[in-house]
């Protein structure tokens, strides 16, 4: 496995916004271990959304942790944080040296294979510290993500491998939509860790 020497200051995005990407930051040892951590300790339940009057539960699981018992709102349906554990605080520690930015939260996906993805969306949550920083940290499987902006329709794509860290702050929420697309060519589990800061006036 290779160290990717990318450049974690190039912005990848041509205009309304910051992406950054770091390729991989940890060694293969490290990333074993926090990948086996993960999916044996951390409490995954299934995401759930409201849509059109419907309660709908995915494949895919998600676990919400912070600094506090933050609130978080999206899709209809509300997540208290848990209190971190030793292992995604070292983590958070680690994507905080890379960037150089803080979080107080942790957004976990757990995609079981390519079957499982994310539509298009954007991190816009009024609980979200407003053009704040979302570092994503990923373990597992390699799977595309997708950038496309919301007006001219611009997209941009990238291959999140195994340890990876892909940045988005500014205004890349305003702009831009993001997806983790479905394919049949994965068939093994990926974890999303998606760090981010909650503003606390608007949990109030």
């Amino acid at each position: 496995m290779k160290l990717f020497p990318e450049d974690g200051e190039k912005n990848w995005l041509p205009y309304n916004g910051v992406v950054n990407y770091f390729g991989i930051i940890m060694n293969a040892q490290m990333i074993g271990f926090y990948f086996n951590h993960l999916m044996h300790e951390i409490p995954w339940r299934h995401d759930e959304a409201h849509l059109y009057g419907k309660r709908i539960i995915t494949k895919r699981k998600v676990a919400w942790y912070g600094d506090e018992p933050f609130p978080y709102r999206y899709s209809g349906t509300t997540k208290t944080a848990l209190p971190w554990t030793k292992e995604l605080l070292e983590l958070k520690v680690k994507v905080e040296q890379r960037t150089k930015e803080t979080f107080n939260s942790c957004l976990l996906n757990l995609y079981h294979d390519g079957s499982e993805g994310m539509a298009w969306h954007s991190d816009g949550e009024r609980e979200l510290k407003k053009n704040g920083a979302i570092a994503a940290l990923s373990l597992g499987a390699e799977r595309k993500f997708s950038l496309k902006h919301k007006k001219d329709r611009t997209k941009i794509n990238f291959l999140l491998e195994n340890g990876s860290l892909l940045v988005m702050k500014g205004e890349t929420q305003t702009y831009w939509l993001h997806r983790i697309p479905p394919t049949k060519k994965v068939f093994e589990p990926r974890i999303s860790l998606t760090f981010r800061t909650i503003a606390k006036e608007a949990t109030i």
